[in-house]
């Protein structure tokens, strides 16, 4: 008897990662204080409420806001805990009680107090950058540009809030952020400036080479050979160039990513006597 239970599942263990929504293995449900309605998690609450038909009823839930739970195995509600107080089963196999965030499933979650969210990955491989606002990977420290609260905006791409979003953030060389996906997408679009300040969001130098030898190759007519002033978005110098209609270098750091910004050709005029 006591070999047939030694293969029984723990009492905590009972139902794990059976439960849970497209976006969370769990096993309980939360009741919005907002509005006292149930869904598995906070994602499942916004998503609904955004499509209310009556604009003003649409909401998000405040997760730090919820009280009461309810246990997927045995359907009691009770007050926000990791273990059902009826059954006994963990409820999330990852707790965090500020959060009241559940997960079956690990993923080397851990909560940041500056965040005041929890985050997944492994706390040795994050950072806090505190004038950015949001944690970012170690390989970042001492090694990006700072932008004042860079992570609580929306992606310049699809309009999701950035700070608690569930997809990977790219932090682009001039320190604005957005969707590892949607700029993923911008690039295969051949897009490659920030949708926010216009610098180059990616190493362009081979491109910049190939330009420059289009350039070589390709001489403009007699009456387009005057020059420009062209501002360059990459160190927002300005120089004075000949035109050219596949591109303008900048004299500066050799960028090709620039704006004709005024130009000096000459018209033909009658001289005065």
């Amino acid at each position: 008897m006591a070999e047939e239970n030694s293969t029984d599942p723990k009492r905590e263990d009972i139902g794990k990662l059976l439960y849970g929504c497209e976006h969370y293995r769990r096993r309980c449900k939360i009741r919005a204080p907002c509005c006292d309605r149930v869904f598995t998690c906070r994602h499942c609450h916004n998503e609904a409420t955004s499509l209310l038909s009556n604009v003003k009823e649409r909401h998000e839930i405040a997760r730090h806001e919820v009280k009461q739970v309810i246990c997927a195995i045995c359907e009691t509600e009770q007050p926000v805990a990791k273990v059902c107080s009826s059954c006994g089963v963990n409820m999330g196999e990852y707790f965090c009680e500020v959060c009241k965030f559940y997960d079956d499933e690990m993923k080397k979650q851990f909560h940041c107090d500056e965040c005041g969210i929890c985050r997944v990955g492994g706390i040795e491989n994050y950072f806090h950058c505190t004038k950015c606002g949001s944690c970012y990977s170690v390989e970042l420290r001492d090694n990006h540009l700072c932008v004042e609260n860079s992570m609580k905006n929306k992606c310049p791409i699809c309009y999701e809030y950035l700070f608690d979003s569930v997809k990977n953030v790219r932090v682009m060389k001039c320190g604005h952020t957005m969707h590892m996906e949607c700029c993923e997408e911008m690039m295969r679009q051949n897009q490659y400036r920030c949708p926010i300040c216009s610098k180059s969001v990616t190493d362009m130098s081979r491109m910049w080479r190939i330009l420059e030898d289009e350039i070589e190759a390709t001489a403009m007519p007699e009456e387009y050979r005057y020059q420009v002033s062209i501002l360059c978005n990459d160190c927002n110098c300005n120089s004075r160039v000949f035109f050219h209609i596949i591109g303008h270098k900048c004299s500066h750091c050799n960028s090709f990513n620039t704006r004709v910004i005024s130009n000096t050709e000459i018209l033909d005029v009658p001289s005065i006597n």
